[in-house]
């Protein structure tokens, strides 16, 4: 197993970002360095080790542990190397007689006030303080202190009011105060790189402590979110994971690409044999940067749990119980299903699902079977039922269906609207990002029902909050754009030279229309007039602007509209093709994105080239050796309106969960119900393997070789770290089925060895990938596509010449209500989301620690609403819909209007979209989960249909016991 490390070595301070250049000479060697480098780093970056404690390269330089002394010819004293910058013709010594005196002179006081445990320490061989002790030389120490930190009774047996006992109310880390050396790098970090402050030092000379705020907040009750900037940034065992506790510490790493939101955050899986002791972010990740959240940082034990299967299983009908058997029955078993159910009902009979969290290539190998193997194009994706809108949108708009930007770019923006997304849930190492340019002077304009954390939190604020009705994004952005357009604040010199001037000119006559003013439509939206010109305002007078959005855009019936409306608004004001700007979508799973990229839709191949163009056709035709049909197939809703018909019968889905994922989960189950074989591929027994005959046991991400394809467009290697526990990789099984089917018919056969063919192919085929291949991502680390001879390093940066389709296209756009209407049933609109510990349907992190932050989903509903109809908070209520009707406890909050619900999806025993309708974007079929007519009424637990479904579901997942 290859190990892929890049030298990870601390360079004590941020890196100077200045372009000009200061020479000096350390200890006789010159080097040459940019202006506002400390001397520590440039010490560094010529090997020389400055001794340091209180300094690390992730945050600000500090200056309090005057460990890193130096003397420079003529200056007087020993400055400190980490807070003294560099100048011309310095000369610096690091290693001097008086130096040497001092620093060991600052270790004794150190040492004499820390617990010499050091063999039985869980940071052995992992702590910077024993470490800086060997550096300067300490041998003796000649203090025997009377008070101290570590001891809980004094010398005469009294109880020593200096000793705080160890905080364990974490799930994944410690905080033993015995073993601070108050450097105060964890305070740091939480502040400069994660933005929550919630650390801070308490007390003052000798009773400094670090404090998780208030006297009575413990780690668990505090602010703090487990992002683990603090645990990485402490140089002892002060803040320590518990798995270094429970297991050791580690002995190598393999850098990986974490497989949980859109980021694509690069970590060290750091091991002890086959073991995972740790995910440390990895700092030369160019997506994360060094920094990570709680799900990618800790929530990683899924992949071990008990639920995992690891065997496969068959049964002939639903209602049998599961029966493990070999991989070669298996796949036997299911080819058969397969390919009887062809013969009898049609080539088009049975089709796949492919998955945002599986690898590109494992992806582009499920289109292809059905493409190459089944004779059809039925293939989906939840990306469709996530993002689909934003590949039509932007398609039509830019001429490219991905966003525009690196997450780098947020560093040089000026005003950021964020419409329809909640980062600091959703995209927390992002949303890290945000905050700190936010700090900095940059303002925001967030667009949302809801009272995300960014409106109004303690350290960011944003400049106006436009809390539109849902369902009317429409109508609010193109509110903005009458603003920009009739107060001319639109950039003519881009639009002339950037965009087609006659389609702006219809786009500015339908913009300016009076019913498009904010005074028109704020009865619709709910959107004050006055605020809503004020952000307009901001957004085009206020230098780089940045547009982020999420589902809360593209889940609706105009979803594709509203990509196009917020396309138009960038080009409008001229925030295309530079950095600090851009279109820039945040994707909700790991690999939605190269989902969208490898083919995943009935419509299209490999690439976004549609299936009815013979030349995309023959491109693959001649590869795969067969004939692609040149008609699209089905998506996820017409499969399972064609299985209620009877005419779509078999399903392969890998690593989806459509029972808990899509809309209208009782036409879900019905569909499924209704089909001769499902096979469902995945690490657990899912919802939708209630109604599987087959079941395939996938790999976790952590067993798997392939990539990733981040929301910037950021193609990343994840590397294997230890053996699939199932035997074979997802990419292994698809390919085995593939065989078997093939068999069946007396064709030919897959023969990868490895993923790297498999990219390899997708390069020869896709033109956006031409320049791909593990040797250039190994090479560079990662790259972001297109990656082709024409840009051989990637493109960071969408548009930065000119428009991929030519002209940016300004396309009018329209508002049309949705046909989900409130009335006097149902009275309130319902929209979901997520929420910071959990992620999508639940089934990795609800098999974590992370339950202990959100155990269950909760229904957000305003207290005026809650007191109407006698609900208090904590009250188990009836959440119903035209849909169906589900049970779930209230949390009143004024966070959302009144009118206006919320809850999340993550645990199955709500099945929160028995709730939502069948009702989608029109052209991309997104279902609309964020506007749901509901009403909610007292409750005394759950409805007759959850405990229904329930006990169904427990009849599903029963698994013979395995034979003597």
């Amino acid at each position: 197993m290859k190990d892929f490390i890049i030298p990870d070595r601390d360079f004590g301070t941020p890196a100077a970002k200045s372009k000009t250049m200061v020479t000096l000479t350390i200890d006789g060697f010159d080097i040459t360095v940019p202006e506002g480098t400390s001397i520590m780093r440039a010490a560094a970056e010529i090997g020389i080790s400055v001794p340091k404690l209180c300094a690390t390269d992730s945050v600000d330089a500090f200056g309090s542990c005057r460990l890193c002394l130096v003397e420079i010819e003529g200056r007087n004293g020993t400055p400190a190397s980490c807070t003294t910058p560099v100048a011309p013709g310095l000369k610096v010594h690091t290693q001097t007689g008086k130096l040497k005196q001092l620093r060991r002179g600052v270790m004794e006081l150190y040492i004499s006030d820390h617990p010499l445990d050091c063999l039985t320490c869980s940071a052995n061989g992992d702590c910077e303080l024993q470490d800086m002790a060997g550096a300067v030389g300490l041998r003796d120490v000649r203090y025997d202190a009377v008070d101290t930190h570590f001891k809980a009774r004094d010398a005469g047996g009294s109880v020593n009011a200096h000793y705080i006992p160890k905080d364990e109310s974490n799930p994944y880390f410690t905080y033993d105060p015995a073993k601070c050396i108050v450097c105060s790098r964890c305070v740091r970090a939480c502040e400069e790189v994660q933005g929550t402050f919630a650390l801070t030092i308490e007390g003052r000379g000798f009773d400094s402590r670090v404090s998780f705020g208030a006297k009575a907040d413990n780690a668990l009750a505090s602010d703090c979110v487990s992002c683990g900037a603090c645990v990485q940034a402490c140089p002892t065992a002060t803040l320590q994971e518990k798995s270094i506790i429970e297991i050791g510490t580690p002995e190598r790493s393999v850098v990986t690409t974490c497989a949980y939101c859109g980021v694509g955050c690069s970590f060290k899986a750091e091991m002890r044999g086959d073991e995972l002791v740790r995910m440390v972010p990895y700092k030369h990740g160019k997506a994360n940067r060094g920094h990570s959240c709680v799900k990618g940082r800790f929530a990683y034990g899924y992949a071990a749990h008990k639920d995992r299967i690891l065997n496969p299983m068959i049964r002939d009908v639903i209602t049998d119980p599961w029966r493990e058997v070999s991989w070669p029955e298996a796949m036997e078993f299911a080819a058969q299903k397969m390919r009887g159910i062809q013969a009898q009902h049609g080539r088009h009979s049975i089709g796949v699902i492919t998955s945002s969290r599986c690898t590109n290539e494992e992806t582009y190998l499920v289109q292809k079977l059905t493409r190459a193997v089944f004779g059809n194009n039925n293939t989906d994706t939840c990306a469709r039922v996530c993002h689909s809108p934003t590949g039509y949108g932007l398609g039509q708009t830019f001429g490219t269906s991905a966003g525009t930007q690196d997450f780098d770019s947020v560093e040089q923006t000026d005003v950021v609207i964020v419409i329809g997304a909640n980062p600091t849930d959703g995209h927390p190492v992002f949303a890290s990002r945000l905050k700190k340019r936010l700090r900095q002077g940059a303002r925001l304009i967030v667009i949302d029902p809801r009272r995300i954390d960014l409106v109004d939190g303690p350290h960011v604020k944003a400049a106006h909050h436009l809390p539109l009705r849902p369902g009317t994004n429409v109508a609010v952005v193109t509110a903005l754009a009458h603003v920009i357009v009739t107060e001319g604040l639109f950039d003519e010199s881009f639009i002339r030279e950037r965009c087609d001037w006659d389609e702006f000119q219809d786009y500015a006559e339908f913009a300016a229309d009076p019913r498009h003013s904010p005074e028109a439509t704020e009865l619709l939206t709910q959107v004050p007039a006055a605020d809503l010109r004020a952000a307009a305002r901001l957004f085009a007078k206020g230098g780089n602007g940045a547009i982020y959005y999420g589902l809360g855009v593209t889940e609706h019936s105009q979803g594709s509209t509203t990509v196009i409306a917020i396309a138009n608004l960038a080009m409008l004001t001229g925030n295309v093709g530079r950095p600090g700007v851009g279109v820039n979508p945040l994707r909700g799973q790991n690999n939605v994105q190269g989902s969208c990229d490898m083919g995943s839709f009935p419509h299209e191949l490999p690439g976004y080239r549609h299936v009815k163009n013979d030349d995309a056709r023959a491109v693959f035709e001649s590869l795969w050796g067969v004939t692609i049909d040149n008609e699209p197939g089905l998506r996820i809703p017409n499969m399972l309106d064609a299985a209620v018909e009877g005419t779509f019968r078999g399903l392969y889905c890998q690593g989806e969960d459509i029972l808990q994922s899509d809309p209208d989960t009782k036409h879900v189950a019905a569909g499924l119900a209704a089909m001769d074989c499902v096979i469902v591929h995945d690490l657990f027994l899912n919802e939708t393997a209630n109604y599987a005959h087959v079941f395939l046991p996938g790999s976790s991400f952590l067993e798997k070789d392939g990539t990733f394809t981040n929301a910037e467009r950021r193609i990343n290697r994840v590397r294997k770290v230890m053996a699939p526990k199932n035997g074979y990789g997802d990419w292994e099984v698809t390919q085995m089925l593939a065989n078997a089917m093939l068999k069946e018919s007396g064709g030919g056969n897959w023969t990868y060895t490895h993923p790297s063919q498999i990219m390899d192919e997708i390069a020869a085929t896709t033109p956006s990938f031409a320049g791909v291949s593990y040797e250039r991502l190994e090479e560079l680390g990662s790259v972001q596509w297109p990656c082709n001879a024409a840009h051989p390093l990637g493109t960071p940066l969408m548009h930065v010449e000119g428009f991929v389709r030519g002209k940016g296209k300004f396309i009018r756009t329209e508002y049309v209500a949705t046909d989900e209407r409130t009335g006097p049933r149902f009275p309130l609109l319902l929209t979901t989301g997520r929420i910071l510990s959990q992620y999508n349907v639940g089934a990795q992190t609800r098999r974590t620690a992370n339950v202990v932050w959100h155990d269950q989903d909760v229904l957000e509903i305003h207290p005026h609403d809650a007191e109407v109809r006698g609900v208090k908070d904590g009250d188990w209520v009836r959440l119903a819909s035209r849909a169906g009707d589900t049970s779930l406890r209230a949390k009143l909050t004024d966070r959302v209007s009144p009118g206006v619900v919320y809850t999340t999806f993550h645990h199955p025993d709500t099945q929160a979209n028995v709730i939502t309708t069948d009702y989608s974007d029109w052209a991309t079929n997104c279902p609309e989960y964020k506007v749901t007519a509901v009403q909610v009424a007292p409750s005394n637990g759950p409805t007759g249909w959850q405990e229904d479904y329930n006990a169904q579901a427990e009849m599903a997942r029963r698994i013979l016991p395995a034979a003597e």
